[in-house]
């Protein structure tokens, strides 16, 4: 609580003395956590003057959610409540300097310490409301988020320090709390006509549900880890050696109408993950278009992927993995119907750090992912309605996953079934008095559709279950 009243002091102190003039994204979207307007004036004459014409943001959110599971099985509940400020200065010599921090509260919840009497397996979703490392702790949960210096050049900037990010593999994954950060330096060059580059170094990372940030080796496995091939415990928690991520994207749109897209992720002395993506938008007349889309990603080892010892490794050595996806869809201005197809190969599992950011496959649906596994078949379907005025939208989205057997522990490193899960999605954007909050309401279910051999610890918190969440922002 008392670094909480410090940060708050600090910027309240900043916006009285020298200001006085003055829940879900798509991957590789500008991050708006904060919904800061773009600061575009013209270079201050000095640094007081670039403080004085700098701006704050605030970002206050509640969140409920329920979580039922099957009958037998422990069910949970969640009521958290957060507020937070960022402020960025305006340009000096065309450098800017940001800082933000959050609190979150817990403001009645279920005993996160308390495990399921069956499985002995601990609460999976509610917990990372507040700070899964701790899920006894209701009071001091305040973070630190943002310190950075910003370089401003043209249309492009280079960042240094912590910050947000939106990439393929690395991303805010904002539904919980507060999103993924990291700490490292960022180049988002915007110089050539209809293509964008990104090029970055990454030495922190401060996860989802995690209250401070961590070396890149010690980020891997603060949450569940799963099960090595051989179906032992997996062992890489603390154990893992990486200098950091070096990151490379290009994203082009000089063709009419084709989005291309290319990631590469070098996570130093683990392993390296390359992603390519296409995506077409055919117009039909003024009114609609289809939609195409092609994507896949290659993962191999580095080294003994991150420990010599292979029960303490992160990725074991010589093995690598392959996955590819497609889309098809229609839309007009107000509807979006798509169906989505993602095969992982059964060369080995896709593995990516559940600690940086969800799945960037075209199948993914909120509060489950397919990290961890191969030889996946996954089919989904999703409707997306938008009204014309834009302040309501609506989401409806059924998901197929076809998984290996929850034995096959080469292959599936969580003990997931298969399984069926659907999706309804409601949000509205408030205007007039309200104007500036916005409300989220979602569904989940999911149908267990795979052998679980009689053992409940492949259901509790997995399948034959269902979520409700219901979030309100309130930005300015």
């Amino acid at each position: 609580m008392k670094k909480f009243f410090i940060i708050i002091y600090i910027l309240t102190s900043l916006h009285f003395s020298i200001n006085t003039i003055a829940q879900h994204q798509e991957i590789l979207d500008k991050p708006t956590v904060w919904k800061e307007k773009s600061n575009g004036k013209i270079d201050s004459i000095s640094i007081l003057n670039a403080f004085k014409n700098g701006h704050f943001s605030g970002h206050f959110r509640y969140f409920f959610m329920n979580t039922n599971n099957e009958k037998g099985l422990s069910d949970y509940y969640a009521n958290a409540l957060g507020g937070g400020v960022k402020f960025e200065t305006a340009k000096f010599h065309n450098f800017q300097f940001g800082v933000s921090g959050y609190y979150i509260f817990n403001i009645g919840s279920s005993d996160f310490t308390e495990k399921d009497s069956i499985t002995n397996a601990p609460n999976r979703y509610e917990v990372a409301l507040f700070n899964i490392q701790n899920p006894s702790n209701k009071d001091n949960l305040s973070r630190l988020e943002e310190l950075y210096l910003k370089y401003n050049y043209k249309n492009s900037t280079v960042t240094l320090g912590k910050q947000l990010l939106n990439t393929s593999f690395i991303n805010l994954q904002d539904g919980r709390m507060r999103p993924t950060e990291v700490n490292g330096i960022w180049v988002d060059f915007n110089e050539i006509k209809k293509t964008k580059i990104n090029l970055g170094y990454l030495y922190g990372i401060s996860p989802r549900s995690t209250l401070k940030y961590f070396e890149v080796g010690e980020s891997i496995g603060i949450y569940p880890t799963g099960v090595n091939p051989d179906g032992t415990k997996s062992d890489y928690t603390g154990n893992l050696d990486s200098n950091g991520i070096y990151v490379f994207g290009v994203q082009n749109e000089s063709i009419q109408y084709l989005k291309t897209v290319l990631w590469n992720q070098y996570v130093e002395n683990i392993f390296n993950t390359a992603l390519f993506q296409m995506d077409y938008n055919y117009t039909l007349n003024s009114k609609s278009k289809l939609l195409f889309g092609f994507q896949t990603t290659y993962q191999t080892a580095l080294n003994f992927g991150g420990n010599k010892d292979q029960s303490k490794t992160y990725f074991q050595k010589n093995s690598n993995s392959q996955t590819f996806g497609g889309r098809f869809g229609w839309k007009n201005k107000t509807l979006e119907l798509t169906l989505n197809y993602n095969r992982i190969t059964a060369k080995g599992r896709y593995l990516m750090p559940r600690e940086w950011g969800r799945d960037p496959f075209y199948t993914f649906m909120p509060r489950e992912r397919n990290e961890g596994f191969g030889d996946v078949n996954a089919l989904m379907t999703k409707l997306h309605y938008t009204h014309p005025k834009k302040a309501f939208k609506s989401q409806l989205a059924v998901g197929y996953f076809d998984l290996p057997d929850v034995k096959n522990f080469a292959l599936n490193k969580y003990g997931l079934p298969s399984y069926v899960q659907t999706n309804a999605d409601i949000r509205y954007e408030f205007q007039g008095l309200l104007k500036g909050f916005d409300a989220q309401l979602l569904y989940v279910h999911k149908f267990n559709l795979g052998e679980t051999y009689g053992n409940k610890n492949y259901v509790f918190n997995k399948t034959n279950m269902s979520t409700i969440n219901f979030i309100v922002n309130f930005n300015f």
